[in-house]
């Protein structure tokens, strides 16, 4: 009797599990014959993060897999990553392939029976015990906010990225990666409204060949915030010659008008501010193709590159919101239009386009954007996406899209009297979710008010040009407003980056606080914000600073209204911040 049960035992073990786990035995993925469990170890125990279920999984060549690569804008220029490949037959057809990295999962299905019918195969996933989660509604533009503890129910649609908590301080951001040119993008649904939802593909009319893939990054809010598992897993870089791709900062009309730019004499103001603090960019919004007086975009552009400014336009994609939008529209649905439309661009001097109001995340929008992509970079165009849905490592493959919207940002004061209140929590909490993915355009620093008023301080609205990454940097205010600002604000703004070389979270709690320092060249910014309307003080260390200089700059709130600027210089970083409610600060150490 006691042979049987332990010759039980080991048939059970064979037959149902084989486990990899990653180079820093810290991220583990178990497979059974109808599922994969993702696991993490901490203190030296191991918790269940989540399972998903892929019905008859047999099989399991492993390799290990390396990525090593340069981004031109991002978190970090020189990304690397290390990982474990398993690949699955599964019952249905197809392949399953499961990757463990040092700082999450990722899975994606190759060959599966049900391309035959053009859709994409749903996935069921259990995360069976979290402590909080910040989700966002799906929409398709993704601008919504990422309350804490949201309340679901069942069949409620939901947008990546998702955070999750985990005990122990442990976390996971669920997202997707690497959508190809014959895909849809993935979202998904509570199956219960409470810890099972499903991973459903929008509207595919292609027979793609895979599915993209869907990812966890998984690990303390710093192994979260500073991964680049997103781009990791992207296809690498598809364009021969990136040289003529340049991150930078831009002036922007749209946010104190609420308006596009049909007016030179206002554009004109846009363009002396952009060469007054020395930005290279400048955005000619909407509605430029009804210029008022007589005068054209070609006066613009053309006044905009006698100052020694690069512009850039806006189009409408004429897929979303049509119909009483604002124009141009269809002038780049056609591939003989898009190429026309952008060789006139390359031949004007126009650096880059921001293209406007996509419908979601079907096929469609997907290959269109693709498209859009492709063309652009022929003609030596950089890309903004905005109304898109949020980014799934494109920048790794066509670097010339420098930035995307997909986030509740600034341009929301234009819109709504509750996002002044809610901004500051907001703010705080989109570091560890939607920019953890990818470079956002959320339009930061404004000293002045648009429609409706902010109450988040001055060094708060300064921080989030460094703590929020974006390869194309919007400043949000009014050209009077910025020129008003003391010569320190305008220097640090004229010399700010939009790339950088590398990212290093310092501390903070969704909704509460953010603090992560950042480095390009041998300068580092350290950005802080206090998310709540209380008083905080806000600690960090710099051990992780590596090449730290000693030259220090600090922007600090006074509590002046009348003066709300404390600037001070020396040699040593203030590691003890105490922030007004709504505040923040700003640290620019250079060597």
């Amino acid at each position: 009797m006691r042979k049987t049960i332990i010759t039980l035992v080991c048939v059970t073990l064979c037959m149902g599990l084989s486990a990899q786990v990653s180079p820093n035995g810290r991220v583990k993925a178990e497979k059974f014959s109808d599922h994969i469990t993702v696991s993490y170890k901490q203190n030296g125990k191991w918790q269940e993060i989540y399972t998903a279920e892929f019905p008859g999984i047999n099989g399991g060549d492993t390799r290990s897999i390396k990525d090593d690569y340069i981004m031109l804008s991002g978190k970090r220029r020189h990304c690397t990553n290390k990982g474990k490949e398993s690949a699955y037959s599964l019952q249905s057809g197809g392949v399953l392939f499961v990757r463990v990295y040092n700082d999450g999962v990722a899975f994606r299905k190759v060959g599966r029976e049900s391309m035959g019918d053009k859709s994409e195969t749903d996935v069921p996933i259990t995360i069976p015990y979290y402590i909080n989660n910040w989700m966002m509604n799906w929409t398709d533009g993704a601008e919504s906010f990422y309350p804490k503890n949201r309340s679901f129910k069942q069949g409620d649609h939901l947008s990546y990225p998702a955070l999750f908590e985990f005990p122990d301080h442990v976390f996971g951001l669920l997202t997707e990666a690497d959508i190809r040119h014959d895909q849809a993008a993935s979202s998904f649904y509570s199956l219960d409204g409470k810890n099972k939802f499903n991973i459903v593909h929008d509207k595919n009319e292609q027979n793609a060949k895979q599915s993209s893939w869907k990812l966890m990054i998984i690990g303390q809010l710093s192994d979260v915030v500073e991964s680049t598992l997103v781009t990791d897993l992207s296809e690498p870089c598809k364009l021969t010659d990136t040289s003529w791709i340049e991150p930078g900062v831009v002036s922007w009309v749209y946010w104190a008008y609420n308006h596009g730019s049909n007016d030179l004499n206002i554009i004109k103001k846009y363009v002396d501010l952009a060469a007054t603090l020395g930005l290279p960019y400048v955005l000619i919004d909407a509605e430029w193709d009804m210029m008022k007086d007589g005068k054209s975009i070609e006066d613009a552009v053309n006044y905009a590159k006698e100052k020694g400014v690069k512009p850039m336009i806006w189009y409408n994609s004429s897929v979303g919101w049509v119909n009483g939008a604002p124009t141009p529209k269809y002038r780049l649905n056609k591939p003989e239009d898009r190429e026309k439309e952008f060789a006139w661009c390359e031949s004007l001097g126009i650096a880059g386009v921001k293209v406007d109001f996509f419908s979601g995340d079907n096929n469609m929008n997907m290959a269109y954007s693709i498209d859009l992509m492709e063309c652009a970079a022929k003609h030596h165009m950089l890309i903004n996406f905005h109304g898109a849905t949020f980014p799934r490592g494109w920048m790794r493959t066509y670097p010339n899209l420098l930035t995307t919207e997909a986030v509740y940002g600034a341009e929301w004061y234009n819109n709504v009297p509750t996002f002044t209140n809610r901004a500051a929590a907001h703010n705080a909490t989109l570091p560890f979710t939607r920019n953890v993915i990818g470079s956002m355009d959320y339009t930061p620093c404004a000293f002045s008010d648009s429609q409706h008023p902010h109450i988040t301080s001055h060094a708060h609205e300064l921080a989030l040009t460094a703590l929020f990454e974006s390869g194309l940097q919007h400043l949000a205010d009014r050209p009077e407003s910025f020129l008003a600002q003391p010569q320190e604000v305008k220097n640090y703004l004229g010399e700010l980056p939009a790339a950088w070389d590398e990212t290093v979270f310092l501390g903070g709690y969704p909704a509460e606080s953010a603090i992560i320092a950042r480095k390009s060249g041998t300068t580092w910014y350290i950005a802080g914000i206090n998310g709540t309307d209380q008083e905080q003080t806000l600690t960090f260390s710099t051990k992780r600073l590596k090449g730290l200089g000693k030259y220090v700059t600090q922007f600090q709130d006074s509590g002046d209204k009348n003066n709300p600027w404390d600037i001070t210089r020396g040699n040593t970083v203030e590691t003890v911040q105490k922030c007004q409610p709504r505040g923040g600060f700003v640290i620019v150490v250079k060597k």
